[in-house]
């Protein structure tokens, strides 16, 4: 009832300023990363796209680098409803602290290719899981791209699993990304993404994973000398809007958001699978050594990470994404 109250009073108060000025509403979006990462320039292609579509009646502006909290905060402020934050665009599976159903997209070594994890982040298993979040105050417009994440570190080269063991590695606050550090026996310990870089800079950790796109716009190879392919996770992101902000909107401007935010999400995952192909040489010419280890031995260590949390999933929804994989993988095998 609290909540229902919270969620009425924001979107009247959103309508009265709605209704009062040309310029009435200016949605923040958070990110945690820097401007140059393909989701912050994608973000500002929805800014644009939104200010020419409502005429300047809706707004948008970007505030990367963690300047609205790191991914964790970002969702939180957005489930407790606290305006600091109108939009965010964070890994879906950060969200699985609120739903852990949330999670599996992220199961790892689910998907080898963009096109797949593109096309399974769009379907309908996605979205039905997605809907238990609008109940907390978040609705999933389209979903962004973050690419595969792999294994950077100060130490060596990570060729086995066993390289791994006892590495103290830096990984978002994510039940599922942590969870895959430990079965490979690394020692994760969450950190926002805001504190990453001084944190490596420090030695406080020994290593992070990120996907390539992002290791490279954020200057890790600044502090982390090594980078092995792993490719362990897809990170999809969800370009989620407020509930509150959504259900003040008319039918109109809500086509116009959907509208811009789907183009964007397209732009971003262009740019993210371009980036990822092109910046594993601007990392070497930055003095990073990267290996591309046989990656069988980490998808056998990390199978536990699914059956382990079986429960967390269900028998349906693991037997529906079974069966997606597989009747997707003749078009995949056709296409190319």
């Amino acid at each position: 009832m609290k909540k229902s109250l919270v969620l009425c009073a924001a979107t009247a108060a959103m309508s009265m300023a709605l209704a009062g000025s040309a310029f009435a509403l200016e949605l923040k979006i958070g990110v945690s990363t820097a401007e140059t990462d393909p989701r912050n320039i994608a973000a500002e292609q929805f800014a644009e796209e939104i200010a020419d579509k409502t005429g300047g009646e809706i707004t948008a502006k970007v505030f990367p680098s963690g300047q609205l909290g790191g991914d964790a905060d970002l969702i939180n402020s957005m489930a407790l409803d606290s305006g600091t934050v109108d939009i965010i665009i964070t890994d879906a599976s950060n969200f699985a602290t609120y739903e852990p159903k949330m999670g599996i997209s992220a199961l790892p070594f689910q998907f080898s290719d963009f096109d797949t994890a593109w096309a399974f982040m769009d379907s309908d298993i996605e979205a039905g899981v997605e809907e238990a979040l609008i109940d907390q105050n978040m609705r999933v417009l389209a979903h962004y791209c973050n690419g595969f994440r792999c294994v950077t570190n100060s130490k060596g080269a990570v060729e086995t699993p066993d390289d791994m063991k006892g590495m103290l590695i830096r990984t978002p606050e994510n039940p599922v990304i942590m969870a895959t550090m430990t079965a490979l026996g690394a020692n994760p310990q969450p950190l926002a993404f805001s504190e990453l870089y001084q944190a490596l800079q420090q030695g406080t950790y020994d290593a992070q994973e990120n996907p390539i796109p992002v290791i490279y716009n954020n200057k890790l190879y600044e502090v982390q000398d090594y980078l092995s392919v792993t490719n362990h996770i897809y990170s999809g992101m969800c370009f989620t809007i407020a509930e509150s902000v959504w259900s003040g909107l008319t039918e109109e401007q809500q086509e116009i958001i959907q509208a811009a935010a789907l183009a964007s999400a397209d732009a971003d995952r262009e740019m993210n699978k371009e980036q990822t192909d092109s910046l594993v040489a601007s990392l070497e010419e930055e003095g990073m050594n990267i290996n591309y280890p046989d990656l069988a031995p980490f998808a056998e260590a990390t199978a536990s990470v699914l059956t382990d949390n079986a429960d967390t999933y269900g028998e349906d929804l693991l037997a529906d994404l079974a069966a997606w994989k597989e009747s997707y993988a003749p078009a995949e095998t056709e296409a190319e």
